[in-house]
């Protein structure tokens, strides 16, 4: 197990220049990556941060409460969410998080897991849950909006064709994927800054190098799994952590509620080991809703 994690550490250092790719860990180990520290200079915001580590801005935000996300400031040091308990789901094809904003892939035949940042349907426009399948693949889409969209954009006094013609000012950026519901698709973006918030009409928006990469390596077919895990508990060695991120608009979860299905998920898992629960760590979880992994139970 330590030799694990040792070069767990080393493959990650390895590829980290690349999109968020990790070595898959071994049974009885949920835990991927680390969670970085960049120091800003005068021109950086927190966004343009995230971007390069393809963290979206919400994940950015939860990280870094007390930063200023547009100047942050030379010297700044800016926390970078990029450690992840794995989805309480198979690890296979594509699974999308809602909470998290966050889309894991899964190739077949590998030992290994991309990680890319998504922006999902707003409230009223919310990204359905379910597994679908991706049935078409498109380069250098058109995009045909919707009558309803359309409505909504003029009486914005913004109208929209009836087509959008292929290129760097069509939404749907320069690749998209369409699913079995065929109102969805996931796709590239012309406003790379709505990565990683509900800004979309239900479809999962990826920042322009995430989808160019993700396109490449989907098959036709592949599976998609959209799933909703707020709270996400999981191993690292003897360690168990909680993630937590907060709740998505329309579930209303109560602050109490909240704290309670933490403590029940945290201490069921905690029996399989026979570790001891910190209720305080938990609550400050929840409350922080940082959206990082955070060690909660230990050893008698």
């Amino acid at each position: 197990m330590k030799k694990w994690l040792f070069a767990c550490l080393l493959g990650f250092v390895a590829i980290s220049s690349q999109a968020e790719k990790f070595i898959l860990p071994p049974d009885g180990v949920d835990l991927v990556g680390m969670v970085r520290q960049v120091t800003a200079k005068q021109e950086d915001t927190v966004l343009d941060i995230g971007r390069s580590f393809g963290v979206g801005v919400e994940a950015m935000q939860n990280a870094n409460p007390s930063v200023d996300i547009w100047y942050p400031g030379e010297g700044t040091k800016v926390l970078v969410p990029t450690r992840y308990i794995l989805p309480d789901v198979p690890h296979e094809g594509i699974v999308i998080n809602l909470p998290e904003m966050r889309l894991y892939y899964f190739p077949k035949d590998e030992k290994v897991v991309y990680v890319y940042a998504v922006g999902i349907g707003r409230e009223d426009w919310a990204t359905p849950l379910g597994v679908q399948t991706i049935t078409e693949k498109r380069p250098n889409p058109t995009w045909t909006p919707p009558a309803s969209i359309r409505a909504e954009h003029a009486a914005k006094g913004d109208p929209l064709p009836a087509v959008v013609a292929a290129g760097p000012n069509n939404p749907l950026g320069l690749f998209a994927m369409r699913l079995s519901n065929p109102s969805y698709l996931i796709h590239g973006t012309n406003k790379p800054w709505g990565v990683g918030m509900r800004v979309s009409h239900g479809c999962i928006r990826m920042f322009p190098e995430g989808i160019e990469e993700l396109f490449k390596m989907v098959p036709k077919g592949e599976k998609v799994n959209i799933i909703k895990q707020e709270m996400k508990v999981g191993w690292f060695g003897d360690e168990l952590y909680l993630e937590y991120h907060p709740p998505i608009d329309e579930d209303n979860l109560s602050a109490q509620a909240a704290m309670q299905q933490a403590l029940d998920l945290v201490n069921q898992k905690a029996a399989e080991r026979g570790l001891t629960v910190s209720e305080d760590l938990i609550r400050a979880v929840v409350n922080e809703a940082s959206g990082m992994p955070v060690s909660v139970a230990y050893s008698h």
